[in-house]
């Protein structure tokens, strides 16, 4: 069963777009020189940015995903309508295991995330009509992570 997507205007889907993208600037990828960049849309209209901030021990690394995430939550912004993600991948790349579930703790399964190639905005394919996307794959963590655990499943009866 597919998840509805929440409906972003263009001008919140260019927003996000372009805070992903100036979020990977910042990226601290020294390690897998692999900079993502992420932005994620407030329901007060606020962007807040976020890039993958790596550590020489690996398991110190952080996703621009959660970075993006932290910072919100850190000051007080806990109610999210939209993210986007960019690498510098000319395919969209998806978030790891890891941000999937991050993401669910703090968004509805049907809000929008866009995927987004790195040479954005992508020209419509030879044969194709121009969809408007610009290459951006829009989803949801209800795809993105089906049949997941979120916090209302701690509320449930346990024997």
């Amino acid at each position: 069963m597919s998840a509805r997507i929440w409906t972003l205007s263009v001008p919140d889907k260019e927003s996000l777009v372009k805070g992903a993208i100036e979020g990977k600037k910042f990226a601290y990828s020294r390690y897998s020189n692999f900079r993502v960049g992420a932005a994620l849309l407030a329901s007060n209209g606020t962007i807040i940015k976020g890039c993958n901030v790596e550590n020489a021990s690996y398991g110190g690394t952080i996703c621009a995903e959660r970075t993006a995430f932290v910072k919100a939550i850190s000051e007080g912004i806990t109610h999210f309508v939209g993210l986007a993600v960019v690498s510098d991948v000319k395919a969209p790349i998806s978030p790891c295991g890891m941000c999937r579930q991050f993401i669910r703790e703090f968004c509805e399964a049907d809000m929008p995330i866009l995927l987004v190639p790195a040479d954005y905005p992508q020209p419509p394919k030879e044969g194709k009509v121009d969809d408007g996307s610009g290459g951006v794959v829009e989803t949801s963590i209800g795809e993105l992570l089906p049949r997941s655990f979120g916090p209302e499943d701690l509320e449930l009866p346990r024997k």
